[in-house]
């Protein structure tokens, strides 16, 4: 990670000072750094950054500017803005760990295929922050960002499985995998039917961690390594980013490894179901009816709705468990980011007591989540004259809201249920992170995981 933090004082650290928008001479500066901004005409204009001069030449120390009332992850814009060194913020913070967290996920750069890494940066852990909580967070976002950064070339169902049993395998977790025609025998219909077409055999990836006896949290994310939209085939510009529909998958490992190095006591299981929505002969087929694992037959509207059924098949699979906390993460739809873009995702759950941590979690972290309800009257949009249900509406409404209500049949015997339709993406730079994979909600469940199974 190019940001290093040091716990001890850096005696040739440099101070970082922050300033609010148009509160220059209330910021406690020298008079000859307060004399540097005005000349520069820096007034706190929220993201830019002032570097102060020393004697010949050298740097003595920045301003940052807060602007009007700038959350503690703009501090992560320092990670590319501050020259090489070492560094300290000049006055206490109001959200130190955030602040250090923020200034971790700014200096990542993605790097396998060659570019260079970002500045080589040294903090002083701001007091208050825990440096190893900073670690585990920024660690979990990177293994996202890395996964849904990753083209399908390096990152198909075989490639995400062996990313599983890494993760497993550093923290001595059990894992699983039912294959191919297994998936057939072990009842797991609709996950075989997404991903037969493709010449990588699709899968249930099933990973198990924490005492038998403690309380039980799952994690299931779609696991859509590339997504033609099968028969229903995408238009060319709609396949560029669909390497990242594998996201939700991403998403609850760069959770479940967080969870793990924290050494929480609960039982958790992370099921994803790894295919490719691919076209061949064997593709499964618009009209075609497809008999669930819970026994529910779908009827196909659209192959290119393909993440809700391997979904559905593993999230009747966790279901029977019956687990105290169930949260499944996907790429689902288009219709989620036409109603609230790109950085802020959608939840749905009726369990009202953890709406409420989520949304006092969301904000606690500055991890952008809206509710959207589960509005029952719609469910009928998912009628089928031939099967139990369809996969997707004829009047093309209320999409992510459907996609939620066709999630829910499947889940039965678990209150603690939240489905998240994330993009998993950011299409812009921002101050935590470089435009590309994203993680999405991982920091505010961690936060809300973490307070209810310390």
């Amino acid at each position: 990670m190019p940001v290093e933090f040091v716990e001890k004082e850096l005696e040739t650290a440099l101070p970082v000072h922050l300033v609010a928008k148009d509160s220059l001479e209330a910021a406690g500066l020298a008079s000859s750094t307060l004399a540097w901004a005005k000349a520069n005409g820096f007034s706190g204009e929220a993201g830019r950054t002032l570097i102060i001069p020393g004697e010949n030449g050298a740097v003595a120390g920045a301003l940052f500017g807060t602007g009007d009332s700038e959350g503690a992850l703009a501090l992560g814009a320092l990670a590319r803005l501050l020259p090489e060194g070492d560094w300290h913020f000049a006055s206490a913070l109001a959200e130190p760990e955030l602040a250090a967290i923020a200034l971790a996920l700014g200096g990542y750069v993605f790097t396998r295929y060659g570019k260079k890494p970002g500045k080589a940066l040294r903090f002083s852990l701001p007091s208050g922050a825990e440096a190893a909580r900073v670690r585990r967070i920024a660690d979990g976002v990177f293994l996202t960002r890395d996964l849904v950064n990753t083209p399908t070339s390096d990152m198909g169902p075989d490639e995400l499985e062996k990313a599983v049993r890494i993760l497993a395998e550093k923290h001595k977790a059990e894992m699983s995998v039912t294959k191919g025609h297994d998936l057939l025998t072990k009842n797991f219909p609709m996950i075989h039917a997404v991903g037969r077409a493709s010449v990588a055999a699709p899968r249930l990836i099933d990973m198990i961690w924490g005492p038998k006896n403690a309380p039980k949290v799952t994690l299931v994310g779609k696991g859509v390594c590339f997504d033609t939209g099968g028969l229903d085939i995408k238009p060319s510009s709609g396949m560029l980013l669909m390497k990242k529909d594998m996201g939700g998958a991403a998403n609850v490992l760069g959770l479940a490894a967080m969870i793990m190095a924290a050494g929480l006591n609960v039982r958790l299981r992370v099921l994803i179901p790894a295919v490719e929505n691919s076209i061949a002969g064997n593709a499964f087929r618009p009209g075609d009816v497809l008999v669930s694992r819970k026994g529910i037959t779908v009827e196909i509207g659209n192959t290119d709705a393909e993440g809700r059924l391997v979904l559905a098949d593993a999230l009747a699979l966790a279901d029977d468990d019956e687990p105290q906390l169930l949260i499944d993460m996907a790429t689902l739809t288009g219709a989620a980011r036409v109603a609230l873009g790109p950085d802020l995702p959608p939840f749905y759950t009726g369990d009202e007591a953890l709406a409420s941590d989520l949304a006092a979690a969301s904000a606690a972290v500055e991890d952008p989540l809206w509710r959207m309800p589960l509005w029952k009257p719609y469910d009928a949009k998912l009628s089928s004259k031939i099967a139990d249900i369809n996969n997707v509406t004829s009047d093309g409404f209320a999409g992510s809201i459907t996609a939620a209500l066709f999630l829910k049949r499947f889940v039965e015997k678990t209150v603690g249920w939240a489905h998240f339709d994330i993009f998993a993406w950011s299409p812009s730079d921002r101050p935590y992170g470089l435009a590309g994979g994203e993680a999405q909600g991982i920091r505010a469940l961690e936060r809300i995981i973490s307070k209810r199974f310390a």
